[in-house]
């Protein structure tokens, strides 16, 4: 379980398929420090588990197997060395909850298709996939490359958020652009709400 509190952005390392099996790496700071062989770490809003780890403490690389289908679901598949991606160790009991409840499973991929300064912050709209849109409320939570945000703007096709210079700052947001694939995770409680609606509702068309 996550917060969608980015703590660091990593540089990616390498990310490839030799032998049939994608391995990424990336080098860590901050979240390199504790996290040991089995550990989960949301990149980019997935949670993926730590198979590799070397390196002095400080710089790090991590190493973390990607399913074929994680791969083809996510925009991972667009990661090249020398890009940026945010970086979020598993929330511990008893440490400060910031954000929102995030899984680190990905619901789908979003375009950018708006991003605009506004005075000192900025303002992201994405086109939004039809099964997550179904999710989002206005002022309710959205987690967009594993970055907790708060929904300002709910329309047809697509959602906006405003982000804080902070944010642009410390995730990898500040540097996309018009046109690119972010992950996108929807509320956990929207998703638990509808699926038993769901449930009630064909409980009802049987009788």
């Amino acid at each position: 379980m996550f917060t969608g509190i980015v703590e660091e952005t990593g540089d990616v390392i390498a990310f490839d398929g030799a032998g049939g099996k994608w391995r990424l790496v990336v080098r860590a700071a901050r979240c390199g420090e504790d996290v040991e062989i089995g550990d989960s770490v949301a990149v980019d809003g997935c949670c993926l588990t730590v198979v590799a780890r070397r390196g002095r403490r400080g710089a790090r690389e991590l190493g973390f197997d990607v399913l074929e289908e994680t791969r083809r679901l996510t925009n991972l598949r667009f990661a090249v060395p020398g890009g940026l991606v945010n970086l979020e160790r598993a929330l511990a009991a008893g440490d400060r909850f910031g954000g929102h409840f995030v899984t680190g499973h990905i619901d789908g991929m979003g375009l950018i298709r708006r991003f605009e300064q506004s005075g000192k912050d900025h303002y992201l709209e994405i086109k939004t996939p039809r099964e997550i849109l179904r999710h989002i409320v206005y002022k309710g939570s959205i987690c967009v490359d594993g970055v907790s945000l708060t929904i300002a703007k709910a329309g047809k096709s697509g959602f906006g958020v405003w982000i804080i210079p902070h944010t642009l700052e410390v995730t990898s947001l500040g540097s996309k652009k018009i046109g690119d694939a972010v992950n996108l995770e929807a509320d956990l409680l929207s998703k638990y709400v509808d699926r038993l609606l769901c449930v009630k509702h064909r409980s009802k068309v049987k009788e």
